[in-house]
């Protein structure tokens, strides 16, 4: 019987090399799939890598951009004085019709409501609530009129004392300049805007219900014959020009679109206890153009004196026609004069006409001050503030400067005056004490 030698007899060095060989070679096989294996997911790496790295930078650029915008979208650090002032954006209140087809808000003592204006503290008054808080509109309470109608002092039933204007006007236009009022105020808060309270729309009567300034108008302390203008010394002037600009400054650029107050005067800036000035008097108020200084095309209303050459000619109105308007009342500070007196000399009837070629020359802008002011003031500031005048006065509207500009140029001044009088107050402290 055969046996099979080959399976039992030892391997031969050539087949031990042949093995290892094979072995080698497998091997080898084995790390270069395993190579292959690895090639793929690093290539991805590569590829990943930069791919992720962009996005993260794109999406940092884009956060970066969102947050100048939103600073942009904030006041600067140069209008600190604005950042308690909100324009609140929500469409125009209405006022529905009654029964008789008059146009009204209260109809049959049955108040409507209005949250957006109750929710910025505006109340709903009926006319016999005012009624009682003004003692039956008693001539005692009479605190001041005008072609609107009167402004009585009242004492609300949570005991706020405040000023009542009770509208006479009638028609259209006195309708519209109540709704304006309304509908304005009730969504402006700022410091240096008179606040609206309430309002009564109780079937024809139409009043308005403001916070009480006890002061009364700049125009009284300015003109008047009882010799109150004396009260108003340099200083107080120069504050109640800036707080006016500031006002100004909030309507014209930190409301979206700008408002155009219109009737900007001296009777229409208010003096509260401190003699801080306020703005008031929102009747013929106009939203102005999204554009920048975008021309906005009305009817001619105002006060002569006070508009501006290219609205009362063409009514092209702007928001340099404020600024304009607010340029005669500065003259009004510096000067103590009113805008139009015929009273006076020929040549000096109208006030921007006969201040303006004076308000460059350093000489005549002296002799053209308030005697009332006594010299007490600086020349330096004196001869600023005339330049301030002589810009806003300027005949063409693109030579006068923004409300901002005005701003910035009167804080200086009056921070200075503010600090030289807290020094003047420390020494003469200093120097009484002794005796005291």
């Amino acid at each position: 019987m055969e046996t099979n030698t080959t399976d039992t007899e030892p391997p031969s060095r050539m087949h031990v090399n042949e093995n290892h060989t094979h072995l080698h070679h497998h091997h080898q096989q084995r790390h270069q799939y395993h190579h292959r294996d690895i090639l793929p997911e690093s290539t991805i790496l590569v590829v990943v890598i930069p791919i992720v790295l962009v996005i993260l930078l794109l999406a940092i650029s884009l956060i970066v951009a969102l947050l100048r915008r939103v600073k942009s979208l904030k006041p600067n650090g140069n209008t600190k004085h604005n950042q308690n002032c909100m324009f609140i954006s929500h469409s125009i209140i209405t006022f529905d019709g009654g029964p008789d087809g008059k146009r009204g808000c209260i109809y049959g003592g049955s108040p409507c409501s209005l949250p957006l204006a109750t929710s910025r503290g505006v109340q709903v008054f009926t006319y016999k609530e005012l009624e009682s808080a003004t003692g039956n509109f008693t001539q005692a309470n009479l605190v001041g009129k005008g072609s609107f109608g009167m402004v009585y002092r009242g004492v609300l039933r949570d005991g706020t004392v405040c000023a009542i204007k009770l509208l006479h006007r009638e028609g259209k236009q006195g309708e519209r300049a109540f709704r304006s009022e309304v509908d304005l105020l009730s969504r402006l808060q700022c410091p240096y805007l008179v606040d609206l309270l309430g309002y009564c729309a109780d079937n024809q009567h139409r009043l308005l219900v403001f916070e009480y300034m006890a002061n009364g108008t700049l125009h009284d302390h300015l003109h008047s014959s009882d010799g109150r203008s004396q009260a108003l010394i340099w200083g107080i002037r120069m504050r109640i020009a800036l707080n006016s600009a500031k006002a100004l400054e909030f309507l014209h650029e930190h409301t979206t679109p700008s408002i155009i107050h219109r009737d900007f005067k001296s009777s229409n800036i208010l003096l509260d206890e401190n003699f801080r000035g306020k703005v008031t008097d929102f009747g013929l108020a106009k939203i102005g153009s999204d554009k920048l200084n975008g021309l906005i095309s009305t009817r001619v209303l105002g006060t002569t004196g006070y508009l501006a050459p290219e609205y009362a000619s063409t009514g092209k109105l702007t928001t340099k026609s404020d600024v304009y308007s607010y340029g005669v009342v500065l003259l009004e500070l510096l000067t103590g004069r009113v805008p139009i007196d015929t009273n006076r000399p020929p040549g000096e009837h109208v006030l921007v006409s006969w201040a303006l070629p004076r308000l460059t020359n350093r000489a005549q802008v002296v002799e053209m001050v308030d005697p009332n002011l006594h010299g007490q003031y600086s020349r330096k500031d004196l001869i600023q503030v005339a330049a301030i005048a002589a810009m806003c006065v300027q005949t063409e509207a693109d030579y006068r400067p923004l409300m901002t500009d005005v701003v910035q140029s009167l804080i200086p001044i009056v921070n200075n005056l503010s600090a030289g009088s807290a020094s003047s107050s420390f020494r003469f402290s200093k120097r009484v004490s002794p005796r005291s």
